[in-house]
């Protein structure tokens, strides 16, 4: 037995705006639109994950999701110019990431982050 894939759901009464959130900021697509729900994707693949933890690194809080991209530069320019919450600012951790954190309209504290190495 494996795990194919894990997948993050988020409730909303209005799930086409949300998507449109996360279409704008990360630039990915839907899979599929039934209206009650949306399923968006990049086309990267990547290992199933599923993170627990007792906070979000350097003393920041948990946050429920992370997002990795590969220009983390661009998509924290998006975040900015669309005026999105930003309640981490772009930081260089030491465990070799740099990231910041952004609310989607939902309230989901996003941990978008890029690699260093």
């Amino acid at each position: 037995m494996s795990v194919r894939r894990i997948v993050a759901n988020l409730a909303s009464n209005h799930p086409a705006e949300v998507a449109a959130f996360y279409r704008k900021l990360f630039d990915i697509t839907p899979l599929m639109d039934h209206g009650w729900i949306i399923t968006l994707a990049s086309d990267s693949h990547a290992h199933a994950q599923l993170s627990i933890a007792s906070e979000g690194g350097s003393g920041a809080p948990v946050p429920n999701l992370s997002i990795e991209v590969d220009n983390l530069d661009e998509v924290f320019e998006r975040a900015q110019r669309a005026g999105y919450q930003i309640l981490y600012p772009l930081t260089l951790e030491p465990w070799g990431v740099r990231r910041f954190f952004v609310l989607d309209p939902l309230g989901t504290l996003i941990n978008v982050l890029q690699h260093t190495d």
